[in-house]
């Protein structure tokens, strides 16, 4: 049996436990979050659609003007997919551009799940809900992350069997790109803070824009602008994301209730308080509640969630439900890149934030 069926039965049997808990009247929680992971496909949609109906659009002048640059020095154009999140057109974008289709994978799920969203998604949501006070902790967070990030993509290109040198070389500008961003954001942190905020606005210009004109085209036939995704085969993306996470947040919520024992002991061991470790658990379903709790946790809490969403984020719900859709043979990996760099992220977290730890402090 392959491992993508095998976690899709097991996100099932969580539907089926929220299903039956919402009929009940949500007596476990399980149900209320089964009606939340379906109220979910309306935002999901709004942020995704416009931007997976004008992919190829964007991709046909990506490859235009950026392709032959990068062909001419040996990378893949593919890889260019991989600024974008995997769930906003970077997989589109890498496997039409990538003349490698592993190197189209590696970029289009690999890199996009974890350093394109990180670029057009965690970054400027994370900068656009946090306070002044919140925002070096979180910037802190993520140069750990990036850092672990990029440890996990090598491991996930070896497992795919790609030669070691080839994918070494494809990823030379995420790597680049990761120490050129760690050096600016601790040098002008305000002005990346801008440049960051802008972004998110203008992702979110783009896809309002290909949402109307691909409704318009569904609605009347006109095509005002050739060469997009048709409004319903992109909503069908976003429709098995939200059908994933009928299981996926069920489950995170009964693996919350049943491991409250193990979060009090690692909470007295690393001195992270309960609204951290919490976040940790749901950051695996969505990275948009875990940011917005950092405000209540204490200071190493902030760094360590920070630093675990860069990888980790969103693993067992938008990333996989698009993941299984689209690659499903890629799902194994994924969520080794995924769970492996989140983890790896927090323990770089909690390395360089001894000084914050309550225990520690308690015992000097």
């Amino acid at each position: 049996m392959e491992v993508s069926h095998i976690i899709m039965c097991v996100m099932a049997l969580g539907a089926l436990l929220g299903g039956a808990d919402l009929i009940l009247g949500n007596r476990f929680g399980l149900g209320a979050r089964f009606e939340e992971a379906f109220r979910l496909i309306g935002p999901i949609g709004l942020t995704m659609a416009g931007i997976l109906c004008l992919s190829p659009v964007l991709a046909d002048l990506l490859g235009r003007w950026g392709a032959p640059l990068l062909s001419a020095i040996g990378l893949d154009p593919g890889i260019l997919g991989g600024i974008l999140a995997i769930d906003m057109g970077g997989y589109q974008f890498a496997t039409t551009l990538a003349e490698d289709s592993q190197i189209g994978l590696l970029s289009g799920i690999l890199i996009a799940c974890t350093f394109g969203c990180t670029m057009v998604f965690t970054i400027p949501v994370g900068l656009g809900i946090l306070g002044e006070e919140d925002r070096p902790w979180f910037i802190r967070g993520l140069l750990a992350g990036l850092g672990s990030m990029c440890l996990a993509l090598i491991l996930g290109a070896a497992i795919m069997g790609l030669p070691m040198g080839k994918a070494l070389y494809n990823l030379l500008p995420v790597l680049l790109t990761c120490v050129a961003l760690s050096f600016w954001i601790r040098k002008s942190q305000e002005r990346a803070v801008k440049c960051f905020k802008a972004l998110g606005g203008a992702i979110r210009i783009l896809s309002t824009l290909g949402l109307t004109l691909g409704a318009v085209q569904h609605m009347t036939g006109w095509v005002i602008l050739p060469g997009m995704t048709p409004l319903k085969e992109a909503m069908q993306v976003v429709c098995s994301i939200g059908i994933v996470m009928l299981g996926s947040m069920p489950l995170a919520e009964l693996l919350r209730q049943l491991l409250g024992k193990p979060f009090r002991w690692v909470q007295r061991k690393t001195g992270l308080n309960s609204e951290s470790t919490t976040a940790l658990l749901v950051g695996m379903v969505s990275v948009s509640p875990a940011l917005a709790a950092i405000p209540r946790m204490d200071n190493r809490g902030k760094v360590v969630v920070s630093a675990y969403a860069v990888c980790a984020g969103s693993c067992f719900a938008a990333h996989l439900g698009f993941t299984v859709g689209v690659a499903p043979e890629m799902v194994g990996v994924l969520l080794i890149v995924k769970l492996l760099g989140g983890v790896l992220g927090i323990l770089t977290a909690m390395a360089v934030t001894r000084d914050l730890n309550p225990n520690r402090m308690a015992e000097g």
